[in-house]
């Protein structure tokens, strides 16, 4: 904040300002558009046998740790990347936390970790998206602590590292930098959900067809909403990098240390 009162010029730190307001308009936007009186599709509490909930659990956590050294890193080597941090985890809870009805009579979500994972990596987005299913499980029954080594390597794990790869093929394809982000937002999610509908027919064979025909029955019946779900999500990441790439182009800049690539800036655009 800068006050100069000798000109009459006062500067509020508009930059920084206006970042906020847009990523406010953002989330208003997401509330409006899509209702949140559903069930949640997240593995709930006590749900998986518990076997399979610690199963679950034991392959997290390695990397759970690799992510924490990851965000331990970035943080200490630029401290001023903890509010965009900050941000793609809020960006993640609000859109996880969206309940959108199933024409299956259940649910879905989308997940958000496309937006975090091309900023700062999938391992950092690991502990990110920990920490939203945590808080997810506390303070809005979504999910559970049982099931959270299960959500987290669906949600936070498989949904990152699959965002990642196809992030970083399609850059090193030539694909514009819109489209490589569309991609890897919208596959990220669908992916999750496909690694869910494993997880459950691991733990729930089917009588007749076994792992196999479980976890074909689990996936149709998200199938219907996860889809355009999946290219909502595409779209709105994309729509939030061009945010970021015209108000916060010095953060950007520092990250590109972490996507090989520097993003376009404001004159360029996307």
């Amino acid at each position: 904040m800068r006050l100069n009162f000798g000109k009459g010029v006062v500067d509020l730190n508009l930059h920084k300002f206006k970042n906020i307001v847009l990523f406010a308009a953002c989330v208003l936007t997401i509330y409006i558009v899509f209702p949140d009186n559903a069930y949640a599709m997240h593995i709930m509490e006590g749900f998986l046998p518990y076997n399979w909930a610690a199963f679950w659990w034991i392959v997290m956590i390695p990397f759970v740790i690799a992510g924490v050294r990851s965000i331990k890193k970035t943080v200490t080597l630029h401290p001023s990347l903890k509010m965009l941090l900050g941000m793609a985890g809020a960006f993640a809870f609000v859109l996880s936390a969206l309940k959108i009805p199933s024409v299956t009579g259940s649910s879905s979500h989308p997940t958000g970790v496309g937006l975090g994972t091309i900023l700062f990596g999938p391992t950092a987005m690991t502990v990110l998206g920990m920490i939203v299913l945590i808080f997810q499980a506390l303070l809005l029954a979504h999910g559970g602590i049982t099931t959270l080594g299960a959500n987290t390597f669906s949600m936070g794990i498989v949904g990152p590292f699959v965002s990642y790869g196809i992030y970083k093929v399609t850059k090193k394809l030539g694909a514009p930098l819109w489209l490589s982000v569309f991609l890897s937002a919208t596959l990220g999610d669908l992916m999750t959900y496909v690694t869910t509908s494993f997880q459950l027919g691991l733990a729930f064979p089917a009588a007749s067809g076994g792992v196999m025909a479980s976890v074909l029955k689990f996936m149709s019946i998200f199938a219907f909403t996860q889809i355009p779900l999946a290219i909502s999500e595409g779209i709105l990441t994309v729509l939030v990098i061009n945010i970021l790439s015209s108000y916060s182009q010095k953060e950007l800049q520092i990250l590109a240390i972490f996507t090989g690539k520097e993003l376009p800036t404001r004159k360029r655009g996307m």
